[in-house]
């Protein structure tokens, strides 16, 4: 995998707006592992990891909510808020009802943090994601000053917004939402502004409209969301590098299988036309991806199988035929010996030989 960069400017520049705000600087940096004079003597365009910047923006957005204001871009990743809205709507089934369950959610909150969602649907088979944002004083004060003579605060803050809002999408269902249109209702910065989110967004990006909104088809509304709390918890560690990844590489489908297979336990699992529909593709399109990732659905399955067998058997102290019928075996019997291939020992000697390490470990201890 390519390893993710964030220049070295874009690090500075978020340390200098938390100095101007008198806030403190040297814990991000600390918990992103940077010194300040280093980072301050590097080349502007010196490439630094987008994990650490991840870590330094979590930090700044924590210091910023002890201001009591609404932060001005990125439809508040990093904030308390936003990690409550998205437990609220992990347990959604489909994208459409994740995004109508956020959109109940900031209509709750808009008054206090001044920004929303809401999904439009037309006759045309389109649907619209609109992202609104209030520039009220709180919002501005948090702003530099130079920003608002360069036209940065009104495109910035509602582009942000919906940059956060397609990778996220993006996320819950494992993989990229195509987009047809972007539209953003502020005046646009400069060609080059506009041409580095068009590639982002991989479609035409339009200032100066009505609403800043993505558009795509409506049928994706109906794609399975694969994420679980478990991976939520990984997310919102480091949001903003996964929304980085997200944008700039392409999704798994493996991954994406693997959350469904796990999500549909306990009970049988799901044949390869039913997965493909949740992800809104045909199966032969699965099945070519699945290629290039150097896998196929039956070895899936088994990993998924194998591993949530081994944690039962284990951690759980789960009876064999109780992990059988969990999976979906019909018999104990072919449980064993599906995970005797899997693992080439029996449920009972693949237990007792993990625990009678852990008794010669205890033994040695002593």
């Amino acid at each position: 995998m390519k390893d993710i960069t964030v220049n070295a400017y874009q690090f500075s520049r978020l340390v200098a707006y938390l100095e101007r705000l008198g806030l403190d600087t040297e814990t991000p940096l600390t918990r992103a592992g940077l010194v300040a004079a280093r980072l301050a003597a590097l080349p502007p365009d010196y490439p630094l990891s987008a994990l650490q910047y991840s870590r330094l923006y979590k930090a700044a957005a924590e210091q910023m909510q002890t201001l009591k204001r609404t932060l001005p871009w990125g439809a508040g990743i990093g904030t308390e808020s936003f990690e409550l809205k998205c437990h609220c709507l992990i347990g959604a089934r489909t994208l459409g009802e994740a995004l109508r369950l956020a959109e109940r959610f900031d209509e709750l909150l808009y008054p206090l943090l001044g920004y929303r969602i809401h999904l439009k649907e037309d006759g045309a088979g389109r649907a619209r994601l609109c992202y609104d944002f209030d520039n009220d004083d709180d919002a501005e004060a948090l702003m530099l000053e130079q920003w608002d003579r360069e036209g940065f605060l009104q495109p910035v803050s509602r582009a942000s917004g919906l940059l956060v809002w397609h990778a996220l999408c993006g996320w819950l269902t494992g993989q990229p939402l195509e987009l047809s249109a972007v539209t953003i209702a502020a005046p646009g910065r400069s060609d080059t502004y506009t041409r580095r989110l068009e590639d982002v967004f991989h479609c035409p990006v339009q200032f100066g409209e009505r609403d800043s909104a993505i558009e795509f088809q409506r049928d994706d509304l109906g794609r399975r969301v694969v994420q679980t709390a478990e991976s939520l918890k990984e997310f919102l560690a480091n949001a903003v590098y996964q929304l980085i990844a997200i944008d700039r590489q392409q999704a798994s489908t493996s991954a994406a299988i693997k959350s469904l297979i796990t999500i549909d336990l306990p009970g049988p699992l799901p044949s390869l036309e039913t997965v493909a529909g949740q992800l809104l593709m045909s199966e032969s399109s699965v099945r070519r991806r699945l290629q290039r990732e150097g896998t196929s659905y039956q070895a899936l399955k088994d990993e998924v199988r194998c591993q949530v067998a081994i944690d039962k058997l284990i951690n759980e102290d789960a009876k064999v035929a109780e992990v059988a019928e969990y999976l979906g075996f019909t018999e104990p019997s072919s449980f064993v010996r599906s995970f005797k291939a899997w693992t080439g020992q029996t449920p009972r000697s693949y237990r007792d030989g993990v625990r009678s390490l852990g008794e010669v470990w205890d033994g040695s201890a002593g």
